[in-house]
């Protein structure tokens, strides 16, 4: 099914703002959770008619990079935040399982991050500086062990998992590269390769897959949104009117592809940067997934 192209007047702004670094959003309990990186701030917007204002859920001391809820508790999250993953409470506070990015080299921090089917929780890092290479995805098991999987990446985005778990998808933002990698039952790749590149300006960041086994990119600096078929062509493209978007979440019913976006490194940020966009879309996806925790 190919969607065509949608120009910026069909895309209305779903919850104003003005973050710097929106990221991770997420459909959680009939509502959109998404991140404000460098502040540390997790948000939620209600599903309500008529204007919609973020919440603050919670303010860390540190990035926080994106969350999952936590299985059978609610108002516990999982975090990329700082330098690890821990788990964050209603209060605020973490409890750090592995603060791994603390060896690095370089400063780096983590960025953004989803659960897969099976409940286990995955995350990127990044280096501050750029430096080539100095990123990593870890996988966060059940038993909060924390698991350095892929290495040698540079700005890690994504990640997004087909509907069984499988196989998981992930951009290298600033090689402008996604891969894609069949996963063995404990989360190992047995297999990496190119799903795509983008060539047409601008840089892959978060990212879904619908429930028909499409992926769904934010084009950070293009000011746009790709959906792309399993086998790696690109169906369609959204035009946004605000050049980084970062994250794509959509809902399980109602056909809306929500776009959080960010104001980071505009010189003169106006119109709906920083907001949370929505487009309408043939497309859906389950819920959020939650982490596991045993």
């Amino acid at each position: 099914m190919t969607l065509p192209s949608q120009p910026p007047d069909q895309v209305e702004v779903w919850a104003g703002g003005d973050h710097e670094l929106g990221e991770g959003a997420r459909w959680i309990d009939g509502r959109l959770v998404y991140v404000d990186i460098l502040a540390g701030r997790l948000l939620e917007v209600a599903d309500l008619p008529g204007p919609r204002t973020p919440r603050e859920i919670a303010r860390v001391g540190v990035p926080l990079g994106a969350v999952a809820p936590i299985s059978d508790r609610p108002g516990h999250w999982i975090a990329a935040a700082g330098t690890g993953i821990a788990l964050l409470a209603p209060d605020g506070s973490l409890d750090w399982l592995a603060r791994p990015e603390d060896r690095s080299p370089v400063p780096t921090r983590m960025n953004d991050g989803a659960c897969d089917p099976h409940g286990r929780f995955w995350a990127g890092s990044m280096p501050y500086d750029g430096t080539t290479g100095a990123g990593s995805l870890y996988r966060t098991d059940l038993d909060g062990s924390v698991h350095r999987v892929l290495d040698g990446l540079t700005i890690v985005n994504g990640p997004a998992f087909d509907g069984t778990g499988d196989l998981l998808y992930v951009a290298d933002s600033a090689a402008g590269v996604i891969h894609r990698c069949t996963l063995d039952p404990d989360g190992n790749p047995t297999s990496r390769e190119e799903f795509t590149r983008v060539t047409a300006g601008g840089a892959p960041d978060g990212m879904t897959v619908d429930t028909d086994g499409c992926l769904w990119v934010a084009i950070w600096g293009h000011g746009a949104v790709h959906r792309y078929h399993p086998d790696g062509t690109l169906l369609s493209t959204i035009h946004l009117p605000t050049p980084q978007p970062t994250s794509v979440c959509l809902t399980p019913s109602g056909g809306r592809l929500l776009i959080t976006t960010a104001r980071y490194g505009l010189r003169c940020p106006a119109g709906p940067a920083g907001s949370v966009l929505c487009a309408p879309v043939d497309a859906s996806a389950p819920p959020a997934r939650a982490y596991r925790q045993q």
